[in-house]
């Protein structure tokens, strides 16, 4: 037996073998493999992109877990402080709570939208200080559906 170490990114093969085996250790432990799914909504004006809000929701079977990630919130510059990010953001947290989750999360920059954040309802559960070239932090907010 040879084994090597080498420096290289893995083969579409190689990729799909880890995703495979991440599946089969999880159900030894009793976690069977999940499809996520992505969700989300779109506001345009007379066609032009003005923002989005999505997510992915994780599901097992035909049911969805308790958490949706919430990847990507964003409203063009021109755009901002008319209200718009809230709707986004109103829009997605009302389609999985219908969905049956119970907790969205995400990640956003400390100089980007931590307050906005907080305004909705969303509580900081970590914070990496120093993460950015900046020396801005990276901040994980969370919101629990009552």
């Amino acid at each position: 037996m040879t084994i090597r170490f080498e420096d290289r990114e893995m083969t579409d093969q190689e990729f799909k073998r880890e995703q495979t085996a991440f599946d089969e250790h999880g159900v030894e432990f009793g976690n069977p493999p999940d499809v996520t799914e992505r969700h989300g909504f779109v506001v345009t004006d007379d066609g032009k992109f003005v923002g989005c809000s999505s997510g992915l929701a994780q599901k097992v079977g035909d049911q969805y877990c308790d958490y949706f990630y919430l990847s990507d919130l964003l409203v063009e510059k021109e755009y901002r402080k008319f209200g718009y990010g809230k709707k986004l953001l109103d829009l997605l947290e009302e389609k999985t709570k219908k969905l049956g989750m119970k907790y969205i999360w995400t990640w956003t920059a400390g100089y980007e939208a931590s307050t906005f954040y907080q305004k909705q309802g969303y509580k900081i559960f970590t914070e990496f200080d120093n993460y950015y070239k900046s020396g801005h932090s990276r901040v994980g907010l969370i919101k629990i559906f009552v």
